[in-house]
């Protein structure tokens, strides 16, 4: 069968099980969208922005579990779909994202929307590829997928030369099986490693489980949550890592790090035992290297090589599947006598008994962290919850308690603004049955208003939940702890009419300004389950987030709300105001 570059593209596509494609269309991929025009098994999203379609993508990745796909043409559209590659790529998300190039014959003459997509995705990207020949065509787009997926997950590009879109071969399929001779990510987890971890795991009198991103996206979450019944451990969750363990269970101890619970880092800090699962330490979670788990000795599972012992040093590494490595650590522990932690459990409930999550309630003032818990109550927990990035992520993770996975969806590794809302429209045409919620600041929203046309398009309801401060809100919160208060440019003056906004671009808008309001607009809003509902609260302009590990101080030295001093492992009651 003779086929232009473009269909057998598609037809790779379709072989690939792809049914969403969150493109913006120009003059290189022209003819790969008339190819796409004729197929009726992909549905096609016109964003309105290279940088949404990416994000879309990404979400709709996030929380199905599949790989995402992005469409975008050459020069600019590369280009601005550049942040959304480089987010999904901290995030150790699997996407393909396609990009047009301009023909084979004029690359390196400063054609008409021609960058060196290549070279400026290097840095961001698991891998990429420059395709000139059609006949390479089918097989680089198999690797692309198969890249993606497996191992490790992330972004792959594949930069596609207008002319290898219109040329014509003999079609002979799309290759069922794949082998890369430089890429072989079927680890098999070594025998002896499990041994000594569980010598470790039988012995720790103070153990703790610091699971992250690698559960949820190693889809591990049933794996994880019978080693931790089994072992009795405590369990405490990166950003990035939160529901594949129930947030409401016991042996929760919630978030860790920078803005974690006081149980948790503290926990984190006195731990003799640390079992990592699928996370990397990153600087969020650690806080001063040199302060970061003195006493512990470091079982760390992780399918990437090279990110164990990248940050801290580890005692015992298990590379492989985090499925794979907890069924060998449940099988080893078959048999084995745990050591007695209850002394162990007990000072753990001294430091939860601090509850560190308390805020200071104002009369007349609506509390960013009510609006959370609020909308917790709505949903009853059962909502898919986007962020974008500030203090409103923080408080949307710190109080809405995720108990499944995939149903936490934000930017963590690259802190991304306007990540939020595209996100949410990828993640509720992956879901279409379950509510989404877009938890944002008037910061974040504005970088991505305009997929506000998108969403009503193709009708992807979502609830836009806007904290609006007035300010860039984690940014002042900086300046006034560590610049003396000088708040340099991070107040937001005039902004628009967010309710005329979301009307204007065919949403129901709400303004939400007293504490009694706000549970009615949150009823009415999820009871529209057709309609995106932007919901513009005005929150506490003062507020925030906390507790908090300053910059350059350990899992021990915690900002607590109502505290001037830092709490530390020597204090016995804390009083917080």
């Amino acid at each position: 069968m003779k086929l232009n570059g473009a269909q057998i593209l598609i037809n790779c596509l379709q072989s690939e099980g792809i049914d969403h494609i969150f493109g913006y269309p120009g003059g290189a991929v022209l003819h790969i969208y008339d190819a796409l025009d004729a197929c009726m098994e992909i549905k096609h999203i016109l964003v309105r922005h290279e940088q949404g379609a990416v994000h879309a993508a990404d979400g709709y990745a996030r929380t199905s579990g599949k790989c995402g796909v992005a469409l975008v043409t050459s020069g600019p559209g590369l280009t601005n779909a550049v942040t959304g590659i480089a987010t999904a790529h901290m995030d150790s998300i699997p996407m393909v994202v396609i990009s047009g190039q301009v023909s084979s014959a004029v690359i390196g003459n400063d054609a008409f929307q021609e960058v060196d997509a290549v070279g400026i995705t290097r840095s961001c990207v698991k891998h990429n590829f420059l395709v000139t020949n059609i006949d390479d065509l089918a097989l680089i787009v198999k690797k692309a997928f198969y890249i993606a997926t497996t191992g490790r997950p992330g972004p792959v590009l594949i930069d596609i030369t207008k002319d290898t879109t219109i040329a014509t071969t003999e079609f002979s399929g799309y290759p069922e099986t794949i082998e890369m001779r430089s890429y072989n990510p079927k680890i098999k987890v070594e025998a002896s490693q499990i041994e000594a971890a569980i010598a470790l795991i039988t012995q720790a009198k103070k153990p703790i489980i610091y699971s992250g991103g690698g559960s949820v996206i190693g889809n591990a979450d049933a794996e994880l949550i019978a080693f931790t019944k089994r072992t009795g451990f405590p369990i405490t969750q990166t950003l990035m890592g939160l529901g594949a363990f129930p947030a409401t269970d016991k042996q929760s101890l919630g978030m860790l790090g920078m803005h974690g619970t006081y149980e948790a880092n503290m926990s984190m800090h006195d731990s003799d035992c640390i079992v990592a699962v699928g996370a990397r330490f990153d600087d969020r979670i650690t806080g001063n290297l040199d302060l970061f788990c003195p006493y512990a000795k470091i079982i760390h599972i992780d399918i990437d090589p090279s990110s164990v012992g990248k940050t801290v040093g580890v005692d015992v590494a298990i590379i492989g599947q985090v499925t794979d490595a907890l069924n060998a650590l449940m099988a080893g522990l078959k048999d084995k006598q745990m050591a007695d932690i209850s002394a162990w459990w007990k000072q753990i409930e001294k430091w939860r008994a601090v509850d560190s999550m308390t805020y200071q309630t104002k009369a007349g003032v609506i509390k960013p962290q009510s609006v959370i818990e609020a909308l917790y109550e709505v949903t009853k927990g059962e909502a898919i919850v986007t962020s974008d990035v500030g203090q409103h992520q923080m408080w949307a993770a710190q109080y809405y308690p995720f108990d499944k996975p995939r149903r936490w969806i934000n930017s963590g590794g690259l802190g991304t603004m306007g990540f939020g809302l595209p996100a949410a429209m990828g993640a509720k045409l992956a879901q279409p049955d379950l509510d989404v919620a877009c938890v944002t600041g008037e910061g974040s929203i504005q970088m991505m208003t305009q997929e506000l046309s998108t969403m009503l398009q193709y009708n992807t309801p979502v609830k836009i939940i806007n904290l609006n401060n007035g300010y860039l809100g984690m940014v002042r919160q900086w300046q006034e702890f560590f610049y003396e208060k000088r708040y340099s440019m991070s107040y937001m003056d005039a902004l628009p009419d967010f309710v005329k906004l979301a009307e204007s671009y065919g949403h129901i808008g709400i303004k939400v300004e007293k504490e009694e309001d706000l549970m009615p607009a949150l009823k009415r809003a999820f009871a529209e389950k057709n309609r995106t509902v932007f919901l513009d609260i005005l929150t506490d302009p003062s507020e925030n987030v906390f507790p908090m590990i300053p910059s350059g101080a350990g899992h021990h030295e915690m900002l607590l709300a109502g505290r001037d001093e830092m709490a530390s492992t020597n204090d016995e009651g804390l009083n917080l105001v």
